[in-house]
């Protein structure tokens, strides 16, 4: 596994990995919560397009870029193959990040090698333009939900994953189908969708890395606000341009010199 897929028991470590922007970036990409499937190919391709046209110098992903992974050995399928060799084709020409998170969080390091991506532990802590900020997924913050959290800390598990991991790889995409169809197993992976992320518990991690912005996913709630007196935090959209029975959604939130800024994917 990688280094972005470890067991998460630590809630607020003292020291967080540390992404340093180089000098020459000018602006860097933040994603989330795309949850790629072949039966998205609008959201899908907006993605891909995006990838290929942005004029950021890093995109940085921050969980569940796909709705379901299963174990890198089904890199290989036809839906998945398209997905890493769009994003080895843009890791061509920019920076690739990719964080783990509720639904990908078996992403290794044979898929990030393939998709020329660098697998970012949870959480990360960004140097850019003078600031410190703090990334991740943002299911290890919502602890008002402690069945989500006692199953978190479950499948995050080496022991878990290595029992998963040794069953069929059709045993496993067939379980990975079962989610996608049973509302019940969805919740177990993504927790109780009226949860939000505990603050005091935000502001720990922030006053822990000495950081004053917190960027995160998950939650499919964008919105940046005020956590306390100069701590801010931005939540990431999720994306979805395939289901008429919601909104068209999918933004990027753009960090540069100036701050950051809410933009709509690059168009090919």
């Amino acid at each position: 596994m990688s280094a972005a897929a470890a067991p998460a028991d630590d809630r607020a470590p003292t020291a967080a990995f540390e992404l340093v922007a180089p000098p020459h970036w000018r602006a860097i990409d933040f994603i989330s919560d795309l949850h790629l499937a072949e039966d998205m190919p609008r959201t899908f391709a907006a993605w891909a397009d995006h990838l290929e046209h942005t004029p950021a110098d890093a995109v940085v992903v921050l969980g569940d870029l796909f709705e379901l992974w299963v174990g890198d050995d089904a890199r290989e399928h036809p839906f998945a193959a398209r997905c890493l060799q769009a994003m080895a084709q843009a890791a061509r020409r920019r920076s690739l990040h990719v964080m783990v998170g509720n639904r990908d969080f078996l992403l290794g390091a044979a898929a990030m090698r393939q998709a020329g991506a660098a697998a970012l532990p949870d959480p990360a802590l960004l140097l850019a333009f003078g600031q410190r900020i703090l990334l991740t997924h943002g299911d290890a913050l919502c602890l008002g939900d402690a069945a989500y959290q006692a199953f978190r800390a479950q499948v995050r598990s080496l022991a878990w994953q290595r029992e998963f991991l040794e069953r069929p790889l059709e045993e496993r995409l067939r379980i990975g189908r079962e989610i996608r169809q049973a509302s019940q197993m969805r919740r177990s992976f993504d927790g109780d969708a009226s949860a939000d992320i505990d603050a005091g518990e935000a502001l720990r991690w922030l006053h822990a890395h000495a950081a004053t912005q917190l960027v995160h996913g998950h939650t499919h709630r964008p919105q940046s606000a005020a956590l306390a007196p100069g701590l801010t935090r931005h939540v990431l959209s999720d994306w979805d341009l395939d289901h008429e029975h919601a909104a068209p959604r999918a933004e990027v939130m753009r960090l540069s010199p100036g701050g950051f800024a809410r933009v709509a994917p690059a168009g090919g």
